[in-house]
């Protein structure tokens, strides 16, 4: 299976019909059908890694103050417990452990609801562990290989600049963001993976994110690329002033 990181931006992109949402339906025709879908997604950090087991997970609305409609949206894909065993058995470097409760969050069903809406493909989610550095954050997605193998599409959700605190209600981005997101993508391009994995030493770091939740699952997406294969970018746009919005594909 082809290896996808989503910017998903607001929850608002699960309810508005525009240019990402568009997008995300795309990349999901262009790929084939899944046989279990794993998120890795900005919105689930935790202490130690755990990954969902429940057969039936719960629509997790894990933001506030926006409209109704969202509420009450509902994203009833099964889950994936045979998946889920199958990291465990699969992870070596480090322990993983089972969340039996744990549904899916924003940075999941936002996303999922464009790309698959009916709603019908296994899914789970994989942690990010607050413990663990950028550089096992990769180590720990290189391991996730067999399940590409095994049909399972890897969805990195976040975004390459993510910073609420600069953010503005405007739809241009800061020169910075663009410059960050664009040197992000030609370091992405170029395989260079070490500054990808230190990007603290990258021009504007500092501002993209004061926190790299986000950032995080683009470094699992990159883990998961072969030799050979291609990358394609889409949604290179940076809105609010400080939230990237790009998407990357990995394919053959």
């Amino acid at each position: 299976m082809p290896v996808l990181f989503i910017g998903h931006g607001s929850p608002l992109n699960a309810i508005e019909n525009n240019e990402f949402a568009a997008n995300w339906a795309n990349l999901a025709a262009r790929i084939p059908r899944p046989k279990a879908i794993l998120c890795i997604s900005a919105h689930w950090v935790s202490s130690g890694i755990f990954v969902s087991t429940t057969s039936r997970p719960e629509t997790i609305y894990d933001f506030y103050g926006f409209p109704e409609e969202l509420y009450n949206m509902v994203y009833p894909a099964p889950g994936a417990p045979d998946i889920a065993k199958r990291i465990q058995e699969t992870v070596k470097a480090k322990s993983v452990y089972p969340d039996e409760s744990r549904g899916l969050d924003h940075g999941a069903w936002i996303v999922l609801t464009r790309m698959y809406p009916k709603a019908d493909i296994p899914t789970l989610q994989l942690s990010l562990d607050q413990a663990l550095d950028p550089q096992e954050h990769y180590n720990l997605g290189r391991e996730l290989l067999q399940l590409r193998k095994e049909g399972v599409l890897i969805i990195g959700s976040g975004n390459i600049v993510h910073n609420l605190t600069l953010a503005r209600m405007n739809h241009v981005g800061y020169p910075w963001a663009y410059e960050f997101d664009e040197d992000i993508a030609g370091r992405i391009d170029a395989d260079d993976h070490h500054s990808l994995i230190h990007y603290e030493l990258m021009p504007n770091s500092g501002k993209a994110f004061w926190a790299n939740e986000h950032y995080l699952p683009l470094l699992y997406v990159l883990a998961l690329k072969q030799l050979q294969e291609r990358v394609s970018h889409s949604a290179g746009k940076v809105i609010y002033g400080s939230i990237s919005m790009r998407c990357v594909l990995i394919h053959e």
